[in-house]
């Protein structure tokens, strides 16, 4: 089955903070643009940022997974295994500010994954993780 790309359209406070990482520091290719707004390729999909006025956005809060508390909402991608590892490397060298430092998680069981959190300049979390064994993506 062929994925078809997803659209987000996501509040940022600070549109030329957010338009320079996701450009530059995740490497996103730009599209089109307005003063108010900006269409980044994530990884084959269609995001874009929209600027609101700073307090506007709503406030995020976490939930345990794993013994971490992940930042509830966030978005992200799956990315094969050794990209995954590679752009990890890249981040710790572009100095990102992890929530939750690339880890392996359910490690031997069922879904085991790479997993990492961290948050644009606007505070919008992302996650990035991998499988090892892409089937087992849904596994429960």
């Amino acid at each position: 089955m062929k994925i078809q790309p997803f659209h987000l359209a996501i509040p940022v406070s600070d549109l030329e903070a957010c338009r320079k990482f996701y450009k530059e520091t995740l490497g996103c290719g730009e599209g089109r643009s307005s003063d108010h707004w900006v269409d980044f390729n994530f990884f084959g999909h269609q995001l874009v940022i929209h600027y609101q006025e700073p307090g506007e956005t709503a406030n995020s809060s976490s939930n345990p997974v794993d013994g971490k508390d992940v930042p509830v909402p966030h978005f992200g991608v799956v990315l094969q295994w050794d990209v995954f590892h590679e752009f990890a490397k890249l981040l710790k060298r572009k100095e990102i500010d992890f929530i939750i430092e690339p880890y392996i998680r359910f490690e031997g069981k069922p879904g085991e994954q790479a997993t990492m959190f961290f948050k644009d300049p606007s505070g919008n979390a992302l996650e990035f993780k991998a499988f090892k064994n892409m089937d087992q993506l849904f596994a429960t």
